[in-house]
């Protein structure tokens, strides 16, 4: 059967009697998508490798009939459901006062457009009264979003538990890797191998959590970075969630994800609809960085991708938190403008503690007004110095919590969220235990929302501010709002005033920071310009933090600072040519009290910053890598440019090695036939402090020509580092005669 790259037969389905469509094949950047509908039942058959343009009869590969079982073969439904034999988890937990439990779901109709590579897809279930839409896209890049909707037809309520996407996984996958961590620790990775039932994460922090996976990816045995199948999910969703991976006793594997609803939190009433967050899928048969290539390109496909239509790029930060924490002096303030400028800093942002009433962080979160005793101009002096300089200025605020010590609290207790409802006297409903001494302002309730917009949109039209650092620093436990559980329609508020001030204000840019990584997704992310991946500066947590947040997101999106030569969180001392190479591959910045750097540090990070502004273009477009290196304590990444003409490398020692010398490292990614000339940057090669040897390797201090095919499969002796430092290695092609069609080789 010959098939075009998108093969749809679209038709109606009239009392069951009208003649089934043929299958849905959806083909985009190798990657397919293959959905059966001959049994009237939208049967997921693949998802990952293209197949090709022919298809065989399919007809013809129905599963066989084991003994002790159904008489026909279980079909993994696009909705996964016990009526048609599925004993993995199901696709659709759902009911009608306990009753209308088991839904039978079978097509109706089946729509596709080919130049956009989608297709939306209807069952419905006449029993019990539910109709399921499903939307599919396969993105440039080769990145599948799936999302359902559900409504309800019948006459009464029903209540929706679980509305899950899942996507099947390829049987030569035994491994599962997915992210975990905790406050300052954000973006671990941990493996296990793939083993029959079910590997769940779940969130349940009413944020998405320090200990969220980003990524929940299955693949074949030891796959890395740049070897090996993978099929990887992400939920594009702020709230309660759980990812998983789930083997049936037929050996079919299913990955995928679904909000996790609190109890009756979803209650439909006739004809009202509940939708699904957007499942991001992508499958990689060269390891994980293909995976990071599909979630590129998605983003800076997008029209509103910070710099996509402006092209300005990301500007240098100062964020002046760990220079001044709660002291906001103007003088002190302005003399780190002076200084911030000076160095080439492009955007300032004062933090926590200019609004009423706080000195400290048990009082004043929802009086969102500048403090008249600190600041009896306002804050227009320092915004006036601030831009006077030529620099952009941003204001910290954290508008989705409210301390119990406020104004606002003190006039709208009935405003707190919580699992029982708060009078306006106060005096009854209970409250959930602090948390950094503050709860959770209601969004849910009009009142609350609006007062909330009409503050931010009086402090953005007052005030030249281009950037908001939109804090969240505490889970959503015991999240209610009229004494039901709301952490879903809290998220769905959030998103809306964030959407709201987005259209009233477009020109600021919004930053997502919660307590650091704890709300980094492709929710919040669709609304923001930028993540704050962790609260810690410390560069050799980031190393790992970044690496693998940067699995997912892009490093324009990725705050990313010097911090002060001894971490404020972990107390650890680094150099700082290890805190600027690490900070490099992200969106770079600085939070630390400059006013206290002495001659030498004050050139070197001059330096810095402008080897950041000089190689700002292709770490924000190019292409991501990392390397597979043989030794765990060294760590090679870096970004080639799309047309494999430049890369940035770093080379970074995390601790002691087993070995005297580094050996030859490989840099991949880069045009086979391209020849190209590697540098060493930064730091100087004869940087005692970074090198720990008696002899470098000769190229370091006059550069090497070599092609990319000898640099991929052989590598360079490298500098013996000492632990906890880096080196960056620049690249740049010296021919024009390297493969054609602009893109370095996928597994070189």
């Amino acid at each position: 059967m010959n098939n075009p790259d998108l093969n749809l037969a679209a038709e109606a389905l009239t009392g069951g009697t009208a003649l089934p469509p043929g299958p849905l094949y959806l083909r985009r950047s190798g990657t397919a998508l293959l959905i059966d509908f001959s049994t009237g039942e939208p049967a997921l058959l693949h998802f990952g490798a293209d197949l090709g343009p022919d298809l065989p009869d399919l007809s013809l590969l129905n599963d066989p009939v084991p003994p002790s079982a159904l008489d026909t073969p279980v079909i993994l439904g696009l909705v996964p459901q016990a009526s048609s034999g599925w004993r993995g988890r199901p696709g659709l937990r759902g009911h009608r006062n306990g009753g209308a439990f088991s839904s039978r779901l079978r097509l109706v109709t089946a729509e596709a457009d080919p130049g956009a590579g989608s297709a939306l897809i209807t069952q419905a279930d006449p029993d019990t009264g539910v109709t399921v839409r499903t939307e599919i896209r396969i993105n440039d890049g080769g990145l599948l979003q799936l999302r359902h909707s559900l409504t309800n037809d019948g006459p009464d309520t029903y209540f929706v538990e679980e509305l899950a996407a899942v996507l099947p996984v390829g049987r030569a996958a035994t491994e599962v890797l997915d992210l975990t961590g905790r406050w300052c620790r954000e973006s671990h990775p941990q493996r296990l191998p793939l083993h029959q039932g079910t590997w769940v994460r779940s969130g349940r922090h009413g944020r998405t959590g320090h200990d969220s996976s980003l990524l929940l990816a299955a693949g074949t045995a030891g796959f890395g970075y740049r070897h090996g199948q993978v099929w990887a999910v992400h939920l594009g969703w702020s709230g309660n969630h759980e990812s998983f991976v789930d083997t049936a006793g037929d050996g079919r594997t299913v990955i995928g994800a679904s909000e996790l609803l609190g109890s009756a939190e979803i209650s439909l009433a006739p004809n009202a609809r509940y939708e699904t967050p957007w499942l991001f899928a992508a499958y990689s048969g060269a390891g994980l960085d293909g995976i990071t290539d599909a979630f590129y390109s998605w983003f800076r496909g997008r029209p509103h991708h910070p710099g996509s239509a402006s092209g300005k790029p990301r500007p240098v930060v100062l964020n002046v938190w760990e220079a001044v924490y709660f002291d906001h002096r103007l003088p002190v303030l302005l003399e780190l403008a002076r200084s911030a400028a000076s160095l080439g800093v492009e955007r300032y942002v004062l933090d926590d503690g200019w609004f009423r009433g706080r000195r400290n962080d048990t009082a004043g979160l929802g009086d969102w007004y500048v403090d008249e005793q600190i600041w009896p101009d306002g804050l227009t002096p320092l915004i006036d110095a601030v831009t006077g300089h030529g620099m952009e200025f941003g204001l910290w605020v954290e508008p989705e919590m409210i301390n119990e010590d406020s104004d606002l609290a003190r006039a709208h207790p009935d405003w707190i969220a919580g699992p029982a409802p708060h009078s306006a006297g106060g005096t009854d409903g209970r409250l959930p235990e602090r948390w950094r001494h503050q709860q959770v302002l209601d969004l849910v309730n009009p009142g609350a929302w609006q007062y909330i917009f009409d503050r931010l949109d009086a402090l953005l039209r007052e005030n030249r501010i281009s950037y908001l650092k939109w804090d969240q620093n505490r889970d959503l436990t015991e999240m209610g709002h009229a004494g039901r559980p709301s952490v879903h329609a809290q998220t769905r508020a959030v998103y809306r005033l964030l959407d709201e001030l987005r259209r009233a204000h477009p020109g600021v840019e919004i930053e997502s920071c919660s307590s650091g990584g704890a709300r980094v997704d492709l929710g919040i992310l669709e609304r923001t310009d930028r993540v704050w991946g962790s609260d810690c500066n410390d560069a050799l947590e980031r190393q790992t933090i970044q690496r693998w947040t940067g699995m997912v997101v892009p490093p324009e999106l990725v705050g990313s600072h010097i911090g002060p030569t001894t971490s404020h969180t972990t107390a650890r001392t680094h150099d700082l040519s290890f805190r600027a190479v690490t900070a490099m591959f992200g969106h770079f910045g600085l939070e630390w009290d400059l006013r206290q750097l002495n001659a030498s540090e004050r050139e070197e990070l001059g330096q810095a910053i402008a080897l950041f502004k000089k190689y700002r273009a292709l770490l924000h477009s190019g292409r991501m890598v990392r390397a597979d290196e043989p030794d765990p304590t060294l760590r090679l990444h870096g970004v080639v440019a799309q047309d494999g003409s430049e890369a940035l490398y770093a080379l970074v020692s995390m601790s002691t090695s087993f070995a005297e010398v580094p050996g030859r490292v490989c840099l991949p990614a880069l045009h086979p036939e391209g020849r190209y000339r590697v540098e060493a940057v930064y730091p100087a090669p004869d940087d005692g402090r970074t090198f720990m040897q008696t002899v470098p390797p000769a190229w370091l201090s006059t550069g090497i020509e070599a092609t990319g095919r000898f640099l991929a499969a052989s590598g360079l002796p490298m500098p013996v580092l000492n632990p906890e430092h880096g080196v960056l290695l620049a690249v740049r092609r010296i021919n024009d005669d390297a493969t054609p069609g602009g893109r370095p080789a996928r597994n070189s």
